[in-house]
């Protein structure tokens, strides 16, 4: 018994015998095979593009990588700078620019016999007039005051330091401490006057004392305000509401100058 092939063209046309042949389905069968082998042929080729494509790209990429220029050190023979005569002379010193005020000489006291004496000490009222020196000099009223400063590579002398302005001082040891414009009294009259006891607080029975901590700045007002043990219940929230609201206080005072001062208080909330 022979081998059936049903794919074989010849089955294609017993089986469209006395059929319409422009139907879709005979044209599909008949190019299925050379569709199949074109499907297969295009994939293959887009397989192997996708499976070597970062080998390309590599080779790609390394021709286009210009190697680096390497310089290399060169070795620079400097030649002895010439010898120095003996017999030339030194340059002269350099004079220093005259001073704002006259200098007069002031020999080093010298235990000599009167007759020796050929430079006489400057009088008490060229002192008033003038400074003490090694020589005399004419003083220039309009030359700026010069300050010798270290030369070479000795410690110079650092500028002053400027203060720290924005320090924070503790209440407790400043000279004179931050207050309310009237003093506590009026302060805490103020707290009576601004806190709205909250409703929470109200209906839970809430009473006691809020800790508070703020900072005075240098212009009274008030900042940093943090609560350091609270009660709840809306009252936190309200007594740094009140403060923040608080008119400004008179500064600390140090040295003559307003400061930063640290202050705590407490707030108290008490149900009528």
């Amino acid at each position: 018994m022979s081998k059936l092939d049903i794919f074989r063209k010849e089955w294609l046309e017993v089986v469209f015998e006395d059929k319409n042949k422009s139907y879709g389905a005979y044209q599909l069968r008949k190019t299925n095979g050379a569709n199949t082998t074109r499907a297969l042929i295009i994939g293959s080729i887009i397989f192997l593009i996708l499976f070597f494509s970062p080998k390309i790209y590599s080779l790609i990429k390394g021709s286009m990588d210009q190697p680096e220029e390497q310089v290399k050190a060169q070795e620079v023979i400097l030649a002895p700078p010439p010898p120095v005569n003996p017999e030339t002379p030194p340059p002269p010193p350099v004079e220093p620019p005259p001073p704002k005020v006259d200098q007069v000489k002031m020999p080093p006291p010298i235990v000599k016999p009167d007759i020796e004496v050929r430079d006489e000490p400057p009088t008490v009222e060229k002192l008033k007039e003038a400074d003490p020196g090694q020589r005399d000099i004419k003083g220039d009223p309009t030359a700026d005051i010069v300050i010798n400063e270290p030369v070479g590579e000795g410690p110079k002398r650092e500028a002053a330091v400027a203060v720290d302005d924005n320090k924070v001082y503790d209440f407790v040891s400043i000279e004179k401490q931050p207050e309310f414009p009237g003093g506590i009294s009026k302060f805490y009259a103020y707290l009576g006057r601004a806190i709205k006891y909250p409703p929470m607080a109200q209906e839970n029975n809430v009473q006691g004392k809020v800790f508070l901590s703020f900072v005075v700045e240098k212009d009274g007002k008030l900042t940093d305000i943090t609560v350091t043990r609270g009660l709840g219940s809306g009252t936190d929230e309200e007594a740094i509401r009140v403060l923040k609201a608080s008119p400004r206080w008179n500064p600390g005072i140090q040295n003559g100058k307003p400061v930063r001062v640290k202050y705590n208080i407490n707030v108290n909330f008490t149900l009528n």
